[in-house]
């Protein structure tokens, strides 16, 4: 069994992506609009050149990176910008305030 990892290394392009999958002496490369798109098409990639191995070790590189890769992979699945927080969300409406009910005395 050939333990060698694939390799997919993205690095961005303006609002779009580079990939580039090296599976052994393949490579392929690829462009895609987004980071998820992009690890969507990687996935791809990897089912065209491995086919029919069941086990396999793929490893996305961000610039190199596994760890900042996974970190951006997140942020874009789950909305969040690249410092951490969340999407800005609108102000909530402010409330009326109550009147009170107690008597002054």
């Amino acid at each position: 069994m050939d333990s060698t990892p694939i390799t997919i290394n993205y690095v961005p392009d303006g609002d779009d992506w580079t990939i580039t999958v090296n599976a052994g002496e393949e490579s392929t490369t690829a462009h895609a609009p987004g980071l998820i798109a992009a690890r969507d098409s990687a996935d791809q990639i990897v089912e065209k050149i491995v086919t029919g191995k069941k086990q396999r070790t793929v490893v996305h590189l961000l610039n190199g990176d596994a760890f900042a890769f996974t970190t951006a992979y997140l942020h874009a699945r789950h909305g969040m910008t690249s410092g951490g927080a969340p999407p800005e969300q609108p102000p909530a409406p402010e409330a009326e305030p109550e009147e009170s009910t107690s008597a002054a005395g």
